[in-house]
């Protein structure tokens, strides 16, 4: 029996969606350069200007992610209303919206939402301080290890022997580096590259557990939930809580 007690709602503005699109984008370009560089050795990829190229690939994308990053966190404040921050993240009496999404899913009635549900925004807190965990983790390492901006400039200048001019170093090349100053940087740099490394696994995990929620709420609950990412409409069966 078709269901013909349907409402459409204009939800994601193309801004959010195309945000959305370039970050789903980026993140997978950047998981693919990253296990090249990590498994380089077994791909038969040797040389410091291979080991160099691919980081440089790697940071390139890192830049075009963090500025779209950069202008979704701008546009929670300037956006439409369901791109606004009081909308994505958890606020005010979130608790008990929360008990009560919970309770329709247990009941098998599951309450919809013109926005996130309030497992969703749970996700989206997490995965956005993730997100801006692995962005700080990366440009520390990208100033540290290939000496790319932001930081860059002041790593060569910091490791450069008395004399030599710190714009004629090069990555992963001891000459007119100070041996001491190359030690502590490294000992400075390596946490920065675990917590590069491991929240990118965690990352990954979650944007499976992403895909896979999102198509169970597609299934069981409705909403329209993929293609509204695309067109910026949900097509929803009942009242929206969120609209009550």
């Amino acid at each position: 029996m078709i269901n013909t007690n349907l409402h459409e709602y204009r939800v994601w503005d193309v801004p959010t969606r195309i945000f959305h699109w370039v970050n789903f984008i980026t993140i997978i370009s950047l998981i693919f350069f990253g296990f090249i560089m990590l498994f380089k050795k077994e791909l038969g990829i040797t040389g410091i200007d291979a080991k160099v190229g691919l980081k440089e690939v790697h940071i390139i994308i890192g830049y075009v992610f963090l500025a779209n990053f950069a202008w979704r966190i701008l546009w929670g404040f300037i956006g439409n209303r369901y791109a606004r921050w009081n909308q994505v993240l958890p606020g005010k009496g979130f608790k008990t919206t929360l008990q009560r999404y919970i309770s329709s899913v247990k009941n098998g009635a599951a309450d919809q939402y013109t926005g996130h549900n309030p497992m969703g925004r749970l996700a989206i807190l997490f995965i956005f301080l993730l997100m801006a965990t692995l962005a700080v983790s990366g440009l520390v390492r990208a100033g540290t290890d290939i000496y790319y901006p932001p930081f860059g400039s002041l790593v060569a200048d910091y490791i450069a022997e008395d004399g030599t001019n710190p714009d004629s170093i090069r990555p992963y090349v001891a000459s007119g580096t100070d041996e001491e100053k190359v030690a502590a940087l490294k000992a400075f740099k390596k946490p920065f590259g675990l917590v590069h490394l491991y929240g990118a696994y965690v990352l990954m995990f979650m944007i499976v557990l992403h895909i896979f929620f999102v198509v169970r709420v597609e299934i069981k609950e409705g909403g329209s939930l993929i293609t509204a990412m695309f067109t910026g409409k949900k097509i929803l069966t009942k009242k929206p809580v969120d609209l009550e």
